[in-house]
């Protein structure tokens, strides 16, 4: 009876989670659409994710591109078609390499950061202190970093994508000797709307989902300081993996 006892009570935690994780969401998106608007507190969330982020996100951009260009160099060589490489950096980029990479290193650097913040205003109280000051903290905290998190990850996967692109024309053109503008040409010939919408799209969902889980760690985090680092661990590896899933969904929703 013991076995089945551990098995209920797994499962028992298991729809307890889903439950609240799915009320959080609700309540979230609700505080998001629905007034009053903190825009102060908006702004000041827009440059910490979206400025902040900036040079983290370009330089793992950037080497990625370059490092995708010399091995689609080395694996197209063998079949004599290293015309290609241009057109597979920048399909690659644009596709996966960069919202995918966008939101991990966002997700490392802003999930990790939201969850310690607000994990640390539970334990301190904090939260408490705004419901008693009449303060909804779901639109004071929650709905800012949400719709932050949302409206900068399109601009940083924007940006990754140039700058991977570019990495990608610099090995070209200086490493393996490629024509200047043979390599534009097939850059813009092949690179088509769809790709660079589909990046967009995949890094707005990922900017939610960074926002929701950064946020949900943080506000249901246990007392103490080990409550604070478990908070921001559970929100750096539920976001990354959460990441991942949902590029395959709209990868496939897109391209299939």
């Amino acid at each position: 009876m013991k076995v089945f006892a551990l098995i209920g009570r797994n499962i028992i935690n298991f729809l307890s989670v889903i439950g609240r994780l799915s009320i959080f969401t609700y309540k979230g998106i609700s505080s998001c659409i629905l007034p009053p608007y903190y825009v102060s507190v908006l702004g000041k969330q827009i440059v910490e994710i979206g400025y902040y982020s900036l040079p983290v996100v370009g330089l793992t951009t950037f080497f990625s591109g370059m490092v995708l260009a010399l091995q689609s160099y080395t694996g197209f060589a063998r079949f004599s078609a290293e015309g290609a490489v241009a057109t597979v950096v920048a399909l690659s980029i644009t596709r996966e390499l960069g919202p995918v990479l966008a939101g991990l290193m966002v997700a490392g650097r802003i999930g990790a950061s939201i969850a310690a913040e607000i994990s640390t205003m539970r334990v301190t109280d904090q939260i408490d202190a705004l419901e008693t000051l009449t303060t909804d903290p779901y639109k004071y905290l929650v709905a800012p970093r949400i719709v932050a998190c949302v409206l900068c990850l399109p601009f940083l996967v924007l940006v990754g994508d140039l700058i991977g692109i570019y990495g990608g024309y610099l090995v070209g053109i200086h490493k393996l000797g490629f024509n200047n503008t043979t390599y534009l040409t097939q850059t813009i010939m092949y690179l088509q709307p769809v790709d660079v919408i589909s990046g967009i799209v995949k890094a707005a969902a990922f900017g939610f989902l960074i926002g929701l889980m950064g946020c949900y760690h943080g506000y249901y985090a246990n007392h103490g300081a080990q409550g604070v680092g478990t908070a921001t661990t559970n929100a750096v590896v539920s976001s990354s993996i959460l990441i991942l899933v949902t590029n395959y969904l709209l990868t496939e929703l897109f391209f299939v």
